[in-house]
């Protein structure tokens, strides 16, 4: 699997993944895949070239090997439907955002006819969580509360791909989440478009904030998080059940784009940048200790000098944690790939770096600001780029900052989803280090941590699912790619 764009596609390759293994593909470990799947975004031009590079790649591979598969699905699939199929015939199936479910039997039909199969829906068949689900962690996870979209950001192609809003029933949302800490994990992310929209099919508009309180009773389940909200509808109720639900964890993805009132009213962001340095500070009155992150936009077209120095004034104030900031790209198929005033790259590539330059400059001054804090890290498998020289380890705080940490010498290491407690005593804009003495380190082994095990002892000793007749497995995976040399 290989998989590009936001959480809502990695939740999806998640299930793509399980399908596949319920249908008898086995995960490919290192050899020749005989199953290449790319799940695509379609928000950004890059993810375009993205996929036809590693096509391209992919064709000598597939020449070599005639009896391998190449599917194509998610927002780009959608798009782009058959000029996939005409860039790179070699595909073998193309797949939408609505017809998830419909990649085995897609497979399995361009086998049999020896033809590629595309198969693309207008709208959602079957809701994507009812389906079998690979997921990449054992001790934390993706929740769908909803899909699909209800606004019309002008720079934004999701509704279009993805559709119109459709609300998950609570209960289902629930007994999803209770199954997930019934196998160990105990943290969960509960994703949407728009999540604080949840419930406006079924009419209820606290419906999101109830179902943040509901999932404070879940027994087990230590870390709640969520993303994303849209800021026009982020309600009081919300902060209220952040703050007095003790597993909803003091973070918030809040997404900007812009800090000039023009700018978004030409991206049809129906809020301006009162209202959105408002919703921070009732926030951070309710939970001090929050920290904010967010999506800023560079360039859109139209932006002036001036609406680009509002946008860092806002970043100023709002004192972001961390930011995602993107140069704006034209989409076809968006009413902003129509407007006049499109920007030169390389006034947008000055804008962009003067903003980096100021986030990367809050990041490290807000983290500076942890230095001897006491936290609590849940460690995760993922180590950082330096672990083999340092051998210090990773995790998340409960503000989902990335910590590295050492286990000091005489103390016992955690698994991956065990819980260690200890003080910062490095910042940098990215990231913390902890490198605690042997009183200062404190371990929680946890329920995830024994999932961790427990998994790791499956992967070694299970037998090949969906071969008990003897039969070799088809593996599932990505191959080696050549080495481009040009």
């Amino acid at each position: 699997m290989r998989t590009f764009g936001c959480q809502m596609n990695v939740h999806d390759s998640e299930r793509m993944a399980g399908m596949l293994e319920d249908a008898g593909y086995v995960p490919s470990q290192g050899e020749q895949a005989d199953v290449v799947v790319f799940n695509t975004c379609a928000v950004r031009e890059n993810a375009d070239n993205k996929l036809y590079g590693n096509l391209g790649m992919l064709a000598p591979v597939k020449a070599a090997n005639p009896g391998m598969q190449i599917a194509v699905g998610g927002c780009l699939a959608q798009k782009d439907r058959e000029t996939i199929l005409k860039k790179a015939p070699w595909v073998d199936a193309v797949f939408g955002t609505h017809n998830v479910g419909a990649l085995p039997a897609l497979l399995d039909r361009a086998r049999h006819n020896n033809e590629a199969q595309l198969e693309i829906l207008e709208s959602l068949d079957v809701f994507p969580s009812t389906l079998p689900t690979k997921r990449d962690s054992v001790y934390s996870g993706w929740v769908s509360i909803s899909v699909g979209c209800n606004n019309t950001c002008t720079f934004c192609i999701v509704p279009a791909l993805r559709g119109k809003e459709k609300d998950r029933r609570p209960g289902d949302i629930l007994a999803e989440i209770q199954a997930l800490v019934d196998d160990g994990a105990i943290e969960v992310t509960l994703l949407g478009q728009n999540v604080n929209s949840y419930g406006v099919e079924f009419g209820d508009r606290q419906a999101f904030s109830k179902l943040l309180r509901a999932c404070g009773d879940i027994q087990g389940l230590e870390r709640v998080r969520f993303t994303s909200p849209h800021p026009a509808a982020f309600t009081d109720d919300v902060i209220d059940a952040m703050a007095e639900t003790p597993n909803v964890m003091p973070q918030l993805h809040m997404p900007l784009q812009s800090g000039s009132d023009k700018v978004l009213k030409d991206m049809k962001r129906s809020y301006r940048s009162t209202k959105f340095l408002g919703i921070l500070d009732k926030v951070r009155e309710k939970i001090p200790h929050a920290a904010i992150s967010t999506d800023i936009i560079v360039g859109f077209p139209g932006e002036t000098e001036e609406d680009f120095q509002a946008t860092l004034d806002v970043v100023e104030k709002s004192r972001f944690a961390t930011a995602f900031t993107f140069q704006y790209s034209k989409r076809p198929g968006t009413p902003a790939a129509d407007l006049a005033d499109q920007l030169p790259k390389a006034v947008v590539q000055e804008r962009f770096e003067r903003l980096t330059a100021l986030q990367d400059r809050i990041a490290a001054e807000e983290n500076a600001k942890q230095l001897g804090r006491r936290v609590e890290v849940m460690v995760t498998a993922q180590s950082g780029r330096k672990a083999d020289e340092t051998h210090r380890l990773s995790g998340r705080t409960q503000d989902q900052r990335l910590v590295h940490f050492s286990v000091p010498e005489g103390a016992e290491s955690p698994r991956p989803g065990d819980l260690v407690t200890v003080s910062i005593t490095e910042a940098a804009a990215f990231h913390l280090v902890a490198d605690p003495a042997l009183q200062d380190y404190s371990l929680r082994r946890s329920r995830a941590g024994d999932a961790w095990d427990r998994s790791q002892a499956e992967s070694c000793g299970a037998p090949v699912p969906g071969t008990g007749d003897g039969r070799k497995g088809v593996s599932l995976g990505m191959p080696s790619l050549p080495v481009r040399t040009s």
